[in-house]
């Protein structure tokens, strides 16, 4: 069912309450029951059902209830049927899009999220200057029921990289029961990657003001979890994308361009053990059949070439090619290499000869301290650039 332009303009409601769902068809009438049963009486609201073509006919069985509710003159229920679409966020997306409510709440169909929370939410929307209401697992009178400790444990995680990555303050960023005015969502352009759709609206809503109350989460009883390791690599697409919104290309957060110029040298570092080898081969055995060890340090010579060459150009991107400028960088990433390499065989020899360590793990340990150590001295020493930057 869908409202025509005409109706969505003369009908004026100020709820709206999106429920997506997928194989909830033990759940979805009771749920329609007692979220019609608890919207506050003063509100013209509708509910939005928005069903991702389920295979338990969920979409069938709310389409139903729907009909019955409008002939038996009850709060207005649509469904939207998407067929070819999957995916929590643009369920969620699909449904505000459709809804002309002036505040939306959005909550799962599962009763992890006790509908008798929706009064108070709109309360606080009402009588507060907040822009986002969300209930909220963690703050004081709130809590979960029915998890085990490593769904607690990833929940936690989960929030701590939001809260740590994004800059987001609020305790609960993860919830997926809130409320929001309409004009908080007008300009903004959404992605819908992963199953958290407030901690985009977070991030990109800027200046929004939030509030938090409290409820408790209770696990489903009937049905499956969504969440498996699919939406684990959603959630962190997500958060990779939001922690990079809004900066233009030459405006990066410093952690993105040293990780992005760390990710370089190391496979700059990569190629040159291919030239290395290679170089070596092809005077050792292929040219000249020069001794081995002669044939070895030509092909040292070459990679550190290259890895010269392809760190100043892509890595650091400096486009000073004056001679000069240029030698003395490459005998100071000489040195800076030569160093690397002395203090890797030397560290091996420690944890070898020394400590007893096993030789696989003592190089892969000297290797790592000595290629985060070359990084360093060749971006503050050879290229002059601030480490952290």
């Amino acid at each position: 069912m869908s409202l025509t332009k005409t109706e969505v303009y003369t009908r004026s409601r100020s709820l709206s309450v999106i429920i997506p769902t997928y194989n909830e068809s033990q759940n979805i009438t009771t749920m329609l029951d007692i979220v019609s049963s608890c919207l506050p009486p003063w509100t013209n609201a509708e509910i939005i059902v928005v069903d991702d073509n389920s295979p338990d006919g969920t979409g069938r069985i709310a389409e139903e209830y729907a009909n019955r509710s409008r002939i038996n003159g009850g709060c207005e229920i649509r469904i939207i049927n998407r067929k070819d679409e999957k995916g929590l966020s643009s369920a969620i997306l699909a449904g505000i899009r459709a809804s002309i409510g002036e505040s939306v709440v959005v909550m799962d169909s599962d009763f992890s999220h006790p509908p008798e929370t929706i009064t108070k939410m709109i309360e606080e929307l009402r009588k507060s200057d907040c822009d986002i209401v969300v209930a909220s697992r963690y703050v004081e009178g709130g809590s979960i029921t029915g998890w085990p400790f490593k769904r607690k444990m990833i929940s936690k995680g989960a929030t701590k990289i939001a809260q740590r990555s994004l800059g987001i303050k609020i305790k609960d960023p993860m919830s997926g029961f809130f409320a929001f005015r309409r004009h908080v969502i007008r300009n903004i352009s959404f992605d819908a990657i992963g199953y958290k759709i407030l901690l985009e609206i977070l991030v990109k809503a800027r200046g929004a003001k939030v509030r938090e109350i409290p409820y408790n989460f209770t696990d489903r009883k009937s049905g499956k979890s969504k969440l498996d390791r699919s939406v684990i690599q959603d959630y962190l697409r997500s958060v990779w994308k939001l922690y990079r919104y809004g900066k233009p290309e030459k405006e990066k957060r410093t952690s993105v361009r040293f990780l992005s110029k760390a990710g370089r040298f190391y496979t700059v570092g990569a190629s040159g053990l291919l030239v290395n080898y290679l170089v070596s081969f092809l005077f050792g055995a292929v040219l000249s059949n020069l001794w081995y060890i002669y044939a070895t340090m030509i092909g040292i010579t070459f990679s550190m070439t290259s890895n010269f060459i392809l760190n100043k150009i892509w890595t650091f991107e400096d486009r000073n090619t004056t001679a000069r400028r240029t030698l003395v960088q490459y005998g100071t990433f000489l040195a800076f290499s030569s160093i690397g390499a002395a203090f890797q065989i030397g560290m091996v020899y420690l944890l070898v000869g020394t400590e007893h360590v096993n030789y696989a793990l003592s190089l892969f340990v000297s290797v790592a301290i000595a290629s985060i150590g070359n990084f360093i001295l060749n971006k503050k020493w050879t290229f002059k650039e601030k480490v952290w930057s």
